[in-house]
């Protein structure tokens, strides 16, 4: 069984940033990522990279995101720059094992002046 603990949410003016983190415990995991939902909108594919460093990214999010992971600790961070207010939304954890994908509980990320 694998748990997530996720941190980093909040509220931040256009244009700030922030910085999520998640935790996961448990073996066998190849690929974390970021998923978010917006209200009324699907759960959408924000950033994802495996343990040998392979990397995926939503355009929307492209030369303004970074994700990147400890491999040691099982911890991915998710970098934020220059946000928008259409990047509004609950951001979830996702960990992939060789048997099945695990969510984190989400964390709010709101940008707004």
């Amino acid at each position: 069984q694998v748990q997530l603990v996720e941190s980093g949410g909040g509220l931040v003016q256009p244009g700030g940033s922030l910085r999520l983190s998640c935790t996961a415990s448990g073996s066998s995991i190849y690929r974390m990522g970021w998923y978010r939902q917006a209200p009324g909108k699907q759960r959408e594919l924000v950033a994802r990279i495996t343990n040998g460093g392979s990397i995926n990214y939503a355009d929307s999010v492209k030369g303004r995101f970074t994700i990147s992971r400890d491999n040691a600790k099982n911890t991915v961070y998710l970098q934020m720059n220059s946000l928008k207010p259409e990047d509004t939304a609950v951001y979830y954890c996702k960990a992939d094992s060789t048997i099945r994908g695990y969510w984190g509980q989400g964390t709010q990320v709101t940008v707004s002046s």
